[in-house]
């Protein structure tokens, strides 16, 4: 068995199910957060997708469970087991501002807003105690987060930083998953962490992977003709 891994969708519904309607043989996908389109809205998929959050969703979405069909939400540091695979993931972004406060008191717009990235809205973050209990899970067969793990850089020239975070390198030191996929700088990328096998997803709309589901080798998929195998 086969099972698919998506980068960040940012409302591109159409090349997801484009992909999905490529591969009716693949049973579930999964994906590394920023699902939602600008306006916090999300659609019903062809196939299911477990998905963590990115900084740009519709929280008070994802709060209330009014999720369209197919869309089957990981909340941050909670195993799920599909098909045999056991998954978990740290969605959301770093806040060193925000990180020591705990996950439900997290603060956000008292009134719903239309928008997915509204900045006062701090549920985008993760925390401490959704690290530490990812840090706590084993026997992870692929761990999704949103933000890389250090070194990662990003930009050119004299801009070039290390966008990686800490928290997500910590967690891959400690659980040691077969494989973990990250997303957020919509940029291809394989390296490896601990001994972990760690990748970057590209935007769905330019490629996206097939996994054989007991081995976890990958296979990229590019949304244009050609494929590139890892």
């Amino acid at each position: 068995m086969i099972f698919g891994a998506l980068g960040d969708i940012h409302g591109d519904f159409v090349s997801a199910r484009r992909v999905m309607e490529r591969h009716p043989e693949v049973p579930f996908w999964v994906c590394v957060g920023d699902v939602a389109d600008d306006e916090g809205r999300y659609e019903p998929l062809p196939a299911a997708l477990y998905w963590i959050k990115g900084n740009n969703e519709n929280f008070d979405t994802i709060a209330a469970g009014e999720l369209p069909r197919n869309l089957q939400y990981i909340p941050n540091g909670q195993l799920v087991e599909v098909e045999g695979i056991r998954l978990a993931g740290l969605g959301g972004t770093f806040a060193p501002t925000m990180y020591e406060v705990s996950a439900a008191n997290l603060p956000h717009p008292r009134k719903a807003s239309a928008r997915a990235t509204e900045l006062a809205d701090k549920r985008r973050h993760f925390v401490r105690e959704e690290v530490d209990a990812c840090k706590a899970l084993r026997s992870i067969g692929v761990f999704l987060t949103h933000e890389a793990p250090r070194p990662y850089f990003a930009g050119s020239g004299p801009r070039l930083n290390d966008a990686g975070k800490t928290p997500v390198n910590e967690v891959l030191a400690v659980m040691k998953p077969r494989l973990h996929l990250f997303g957020h700088h919509h940029r291809f990328t394989e390296q490896e962490r601990y001994g972990v096998r760690s990748v970057g997803l590209d935007l769905v709309s330019r490629s996206y992977l097939l996994v054989d589901a007991q081995e976890l080798q990958y296979v990229q998929k590019l949304n244009a003709a050609g494929a590139i195998t890892s």
